[in-house]
């Protein structure tokens, strides 16, 4: 990934400084594993503890001529060991090293993004909390529909993050998993207590069934969990960047001092964070699709998911963590317009109340179809001349509610009396 969109933490997860440091603990802890069993003498599994990290320059000089990054690996950090080397990778094939080194690698990952997604929904559920009766227009297919607040708004988002997390969850569960058991998945030249041991050292789980390597469902289940995370962002930027629309005006990402929003027209503020979060949704919808194009290999293993993996998997985890960075600090900036919403409410024309007297209607006596027909017949004279549909209503010979009745039907308070609900449930939940 581009410097442009890499933080730092998820950087260190994925740097080659952190990949061959693990990749030397797996290693270590196999030969500690021989030595408990009495193969290798203790002396090889102290002296591989000992050994320096392997530099990062010769370990490339050395896949130069190997053309091959785990076994040039083992060649460097073989040389540096003072006693045993010979016992560096003894009964191990390279993706017992890699896939494992990649399950820890992809829990520290996940682990990222779990703090990262449990952020973003305490700001979004503080949010909602304070705008729980900031009362706006609702819109469904882009056109006004009823009476709603910008908290419920909110409050669809926190739980949307919310499901986001658990999913993460069960994903993070779901890739920390390594493999100890040779060429084939076999056991045939090490036990699989060498597994339990260093597996369990690393904190993750045993592949129950590996063939070379562990399966690359897992990965692609992590990769689409990412993707979903994504579409959920994707989800609240577009409703950012239709509510910054100059003719709506209800919400604004911030707009710092000296920030300038064109390079041509100084009157320009457009909603950024939110486009480029959406682009980055885009990107990880995309790496989910090479996820699941590398879940089919031949027989016990081949190695067309390896090029892609060393993309997808680091560049999908710095691309949402950036956007789950990016859409926290976003939303704890908006800045909500709350005179502007109430405008755009009354430059309805009170048709956004029409079901409340569709209903009212019908509890006097009249026919749902009946009922219809009077209060669209008054809704479309509205929509065409510019005429409040209340008083448009008063008029009509059809329309046999009382003034107090009738009114009832054109209060917000009406749409949302029973809508404390959510935020009760909302209150409720953490992460």
């Amino acid at each position: 990934m581009i410097e442009r969109y890499s933080l730092p933490e998820m950087t260190a997860v994925w740097s080659e400084t952190n990949k061959l440091r693990i990749w030397k603990e797996v290693e270590t802890l196999v030969v500690e594993a021989w030595a408990d069993h009495g193969v290798a003498p203790a002396t090889a599994a102290a002296a591989v503890r000992a050994a320096p990290e392997v530099d990062i320059t010769a370990w490339k000089e050395r896949e130069a001529v190997t053309s091959h990054d785990l076994a040039a690996f083992v060649d460097v950090l073989a040389g540096t060991v003072t006693e045993g080397g010979e016992w560096v990778h003894f009964g191990l094939t390279s993706s017992d090293v890699v896939d494992t080194a990649q399950g820890v690698m992809m829990r520290e990952a996940a682990d990222l993004l779990l703090t990262r997604t449990a952020e973003l929904f305490d700001v979004v559920k503080a949010k909602a909390l304070e705008h729980r009766a900031t009362v706006m227009i609702g819109r469904t297919h882009g056109i006004w529909a009823e009476p709603t607040t910008f908290g419920l708004k909110l409050a669809t988002w926190a739980f949307e993050v919310a499901r986001d997390h658990a999913r993460l969850q069960r994903a993070r569960d779901a890739i920390s998993v390594g493999k100890i058991s040779g060429a084939v998945g076999t056991y045939a030249h090490l036990p699989p207590s060498v597994e339990a041991y260093v597996c369990g050292r690393l904190g993750i789980e045993v592949e129950s069934a590996s063939s070379q390597i562990t399966h690359r469902d897992r990965h692609a289940e992590f990769l689409s969990t990412m993707a979903l995370i994504g579409a959920s962002l994707e989800r609240f930027a577009t409703e950012i960047r239709h509510l910054q629309r100059s003719e709506v005006g209800e919400a604004l990402e911030a707009f710092g001092k000296g920030q300038k929003g064109s390079s041509a027209m100084p009157h320009k503020r457009n909603p950024i964070a939110s486009e480029n979060t959406t682009g980055m949704a885009r990107l990880l919808r995309g790496y989910a699709v090479a996820g699941l194009e590398n879940v089919a290999l031949w027989h016990e293993r081949d190695i067309s998911h390896s090029s892609v993996e060393r993309v997808v998997l680091p560049d999908a985890c710095l691309v949402l963590d950036f956007a789950l960075v990016r859409m926290t600090k976003l939303i704890a900036n908006l800045e909500v317009n709350t005179v502007r919403m109430m405008q755009n409410l009354d430059a309805t024309n009170g048709l956004v109340f029409s079901q409340a007297v569709l209903l009212a209607l019908i509890e006097v006596g009249h026919s749902r179809d009946e009922a219809y027909r009077i209060v669209q017949r008054n809704a479309m004279l509205a929509w065409d001349d510019g005429h409040q549909l209340h008083e448009l209503l008063e008029k009509d010979p059809e329309v046999d509610l009382d003034e107090e009745a009738l009114a009832e039907c054109f209060s917000p308070s009406r749409f949302l009396r029973n809508s404390d609900i959510v935020f009760t449930r909302l209150e409720e939940t953490e992460l």
